[in-house]
């Protein structure tokens, strides 16, 4: 996923300081790529302790993963431990807020994409851990310059097919966003399936994304006007 050269900030880890331990956060249908910024509400007791835990880290790390079984949230039982793709994000937390109410508000800001290796036995206060392989997805934190090779048709077919999910756009704004950020962004915001959103976090950069993200509005699209195409 090569988000540009404003992936990184100042404040983020050097590849060398990754961590070799990362708490996982199992949500379906929450994407996050490098360089894209994701707003989590959390309440349980297990996660709770898992940010406590993050914030503790130099690195301030939370790797994103969806649940094979897009029905997953809805069992929460405080044993359930729901299989999770083995591709995931790790994204640093870049802000909090206590709520009255006993939650923690973040956002994370993507930093790198990693393989789970091996699971861990659970924390002792119930959060998930892994070991993560982030030396597969290595060039997500290295600089690289990108440019859609057609913005005007990329957001016209990205129009059409947010009229057929009756989602609203801010155009004008749009017209001021980097290349990179415009991809990331709407991958992440975008009313796709889980399935969809995974494909996406394991395509290789982000021309691939830009190809698998066409293709999939224009079959929505034709899907939405009475056509038979189907995603495989």
């Amino acid at each position: 996923m090569r988000s540009g050269p404003s992936h990184l900030g100042p404040f983020d880890p050097g590849f060398a300081e990754l961590p070799a331990e990362l708490p996982i956060f199992p949500l379906t249908n929450a994407l996050l790529l490098p360089g894209g910024r994701l707003p989590l509400n959390v309440f349980e007791p297990r996660y709770l302790a898992m940010v406590r835990a993050a914030l503790a880290t130099p690195e301030r790390l939370i790797g994103m993963v969806q649940p094979i079984d897009a029905n997953a949230d809805r069992k929460l039982q405080a044993d359930f431990v729901p299989a999770v793709h083995r591709v995931g994000c790790a994204g640093r937390i870049v802000s909090f807020e206590e709520t009255p109410d006993g939650r923690y508000q973040l956002i994370l800001s993507g930093l790198i994409r990693f393989r789970i290796h091996q699971e861990l036995p659970l924390d002792q206060q119930g959060f998930r851990r892994v070991v993560p392989d982030f030396d597969v997805f290595a060039h997500d934190m290295a600089e690289h310059e990108f440019q859609l090779a057609d913005r005007p048709r990329f957001l016209a077919v990205l129009q059409e097919y947010l009229k057929t999910r009756q989602a609203r756009l801010d155009w004008k704004g749009i017209e001021e966003v980097a290349d990179d950020e415009l991809v990331v962004a709407m991958a992440q915001m975008s009313p796709l399936d889980p399935e969809e959103k995974q494909s996406l976090l394991e395509c290789e950069d982000l021309d691939a994304v830009v190809e698998m993200m066409t293709a999939m509005f224009e079959v929505h699209g034709a899907t939405a006007a009475g056509g038979e195409h189907r995603l495989h």
